[in-house]
């Protein structure tokens, strides 16, 4: 064998075999191949003393593929390593190079930012190395998030309720209980509107004499109310021609807030199905990737799209639909290491695929294609008009606007937000005197800021600099499993221990779980990746600051009390209470060690989710004979499926296999996606 390709998902070997001929072998590492251990120093599989030195290990039910990909690389010329396109694909990328021990001179890292037989032989021509910058930023984020998340974590299953804690997912947490705390706080105000309202439009009381006005109570509602007449002058009709311009292509957080709104998708769901769009789809007569790589914080398009979709524009809907390209906010932080979120080709349109989509995969590709579309048509021209009108001294206003061309809503209004009032012909009226139907007085109270959505969240995360593109979904999922918050009405409450963690948190570590000095660590990575930053200062810097708080923690942290099941120990009188185990919760009795009774319960069987391998079967919790807790198809002897982690019930986006919440950590066991 010549040429040897190995990439992250099985999903993408075939298409890209079928694109470089007979030449090429393409092979999938299945996303990671390895990991930290958890020995040595609090089990965090780095050496903290020896300037951080990582001990990594092939990840647990890898070694086959491990071992199936040295045989590959082995009897190859060439190995082109053609992981994702960004920090984690980069070190995924190393990973591969650096424990198979390919030698230097044989390989080459070649990126496709969308799965199309152009891109990918165009890669393939033009490789490069591993960008060893950014592994040392990709492998300082998951040093970072593995002392922060096991020290963390282990201190507040001892000390609290909580299961973990993480350096993103416990600030993204804080912002949640803030926002609570902000509205139980909140003390409403009274304030009342007066509305005139017309056959066609409404107006609304704005000022007297020239002065705005507010109004506190009904009684001085029921004053103005007294004053006026039905009858209004019209003072002033004014029109002025604006223009309405498209958003921007989706970058991942905007993907993710419209999908959320508009289709009702988690941010998982969203990145799940964006990511075998992203793959590739069986055509009929190809494969091919609908969309480019959905892991971005960039709106840039290439001028080869923009080329082809003016001709598209051109050709179905004329030349004065044409726009110019939307260059998105100015952010220092955006990384741009390649496109936004597009369709490969704007002539693969949503109607001539959707036979080959299942209907969510279509409902987000339309909405990828139609706003990609729309952020390259022509403004929309609106004729705002304001009408002031007079009414013994109190003036009513009266705004709303007319749609003179439609533009890029030609095809997005759908998807767009607001609606414009349409007002009518002022002047059709033979007096400057109209007549109200009937004028009300409405009361209103101040209200606090709203809960969090998922959609909001991700806004708000992206806008204070917290967490990237690769993390928003894991961050959301995380906090949800964990059970420190609730999705009421889709609007996060913190739960009572989602609360306590974050107290706790605050009271220990404020001066590292917050929005500042988040945002800053991320910009410390990226200054790492651009060799602005040295990986190793950056860790000594963090943890030279952590973990006297950490270990001042363990020390000072008062325990959660036990909580009182109610009943009474029957070998000593003393309370039982609940406790928490190794293997999970227990009843014993208070007074231990004095008293060691442990009341022995029949556990239920819990159905956790459907059995991947027999897809018959669910997956239970069980016990084994020593006590250890360990998760099993309930279809045995019949299916063997059997895993040591609780499964969250969500699958890998990569290859499909479960999700489980290993120490604390969300990862797919098969190829560890899912890290936040």
């Amino acid at each position: 064998m010549k040429n040897l390709i190995i990439v992250e998902s099985p999903a993408k070997c075939k298409t890209i075999e079928k694109y470089l001929g007979s030449d090429y072998k393409v092979v999938s590492s299945k996303g990671h191949i390895r990991d930290l251990a958890t020995t040595g120093k609090f089990g965090l599989g780095v050496d903290v003393e020896n300037d951080f030195k990582p001990n990594y290990v092939i990840i647990k039910g890898k070694t086959k593929d491990v071992n199936n990909l040295k045989k590959e690389v082995n009897s190859a010329d060439t190995i082109y390593l053609a992981t994702d396109p960004d920090r984690e694909g980069e070190t995924i990328s190393w990973h591969i190079y650096d424990e198979i021990k390919i030698p230097d001179e044989k390989y080459k890292r070649v990126v496709f930012n969308e799965i199309t037989k152009d891109v990918v032989i165009n890669a393939i021509n033009n490789p490069g190395k591993i960008d060893m910058n950014l592994v040392k930023s990709g492998e300082t984020r998951r040093i970072l998030d593995r002392i922060i998340g096991f020290r963390l974590s282990k201190l507040m299953q001892r000390k609290t309720g909580g299961k973990s804690a993480g350096r993103v997912q416990s600030v993204a947490l804080k912002l949640i209980v803030d926002r609570e705390r902000e509205i139980r706080a909140f003390v409403p105000r009274e304030y009342w509107t007066i509305e005139a309202d017309f056959s066609s439009f409404k107006a609304v009381l704005e000022k007297y004499h020239g002065k705005e006005i507010e109004i506190p109570n009904e009684v001085a509602a029921d004053e103005i109310l007294d004053k006026l007449s039905r009858s209004f002058k019209i003072e002033s009709v004014t029109e002025k021609e604006k223009n309405k311009s498209a958003r921007e292509v989706f970058k991942t957080s905007t993907l993710q807030q419209l999908a959320s709104t508009k289709l009702n998708f988690a941010p998982s769901k969203t990145m799940k199905i964006a990511q075998q769009l992203y793959e590739g789809i069986d055509l009929g007569n190809e494969t091919v990737g609908l969309i480019t790589y959905m892991r971005t914080d960039s709106v840039r398009i290439s001028d080869s799209f923009v080329a082809e979709t003016y001709n598209y524009i051109k050709g179905n809907y004329g030349d004065e639909y044409i726009g110019y390209v939307k260059k998105g906010k100015k952010n220092d932080a955006v990384q741009d290491a390649h496109e936004g979120i597009r369709p490969t080709s704007i002539m693969r349109t949503p109607e001539s695929v959707k036979a080959y989509l299942s209907n969510d995969e279509y409902k987000l590709y339309r909405l990828i294609y139609i706003r990609a579309l729309a952020s390259l048509m022509k403004d929309a021209k609106t004729l705002a008009t304001t009408v002031i009108l007079e009414n013994n001294g109190y003036t009513f206003k009266a705004t709303g606007s007319i749609l003179k061309f439609d533009g890029y809503l030609k095809v997005y209004s759908e998807y767009e937000d607001s609606e414009d009032v349409i007002l009518p012909d002022f002047k059709n009226y033979k007096s400057d005197v109209i007549t109200a139907d009937k004028i009300d007085k409405i009361q209103h109270f101040t209200k606090p800021a709203p809960r969090y959505t998922e959609s909001s969240l991700i806004k708000e995360m992206e806008s204070l600099g917290i967490g990237r593109p690769s993390t928003y979904a894991t961050i959301v999922g995380t906090i949800k499993d964990r059970g420190y918050v609730i999705l009421k009405d889709k609007k996060f409450e913190p739960t009572e221990i989602g609360e306590e963690t974050t107290d706790k948190l605050q009271e220990f570590f404020s001066d590292i779980v917050n929005v500042e000095y988040t945002a800053n660590m991320e910009q410390d990575l990226d200054e790492i990746a651009e060799a602005k930053k040295d990986n190793i200062e950056v860790l000594h810097e963090f943890y030279d600051e952590f973990e006297p708080l950490v270990e001042k923690a363990f020390k000072e942290m008062e325990k959660k009390a036990p909580v009182s099941t109610g009943e009474t120990c029957p070998e000593c009188g003393g309370d039982l209470v609940i406790r928490k185990g190794k293997y999970g919760e227990f009843v014993a009795c208070s007074n231990y060690p004095t008293c060691k009774y442990i009341k022995k319960e029949k556990k239920e069987i819990t159905e956790v989710c459907k059995c991947p391998k027999c897809d018959k079967g669910m997956i239970v919790e069980r016990i084994t004979k020593k006590g250890k807790i360990f998760y099993g198809c309930n279809n045995y002897p019949k299916c063997n499926y059997a895993l040591w982690y609780k499964p969250t019930g969500e699958v890998c986006p990569k290859c499909g296999e479960l999700i489980v919440d290993k120490n604390g950590e969300n990862i797919c066991l098969n190829c560890d996606k899912g890290l936040s």
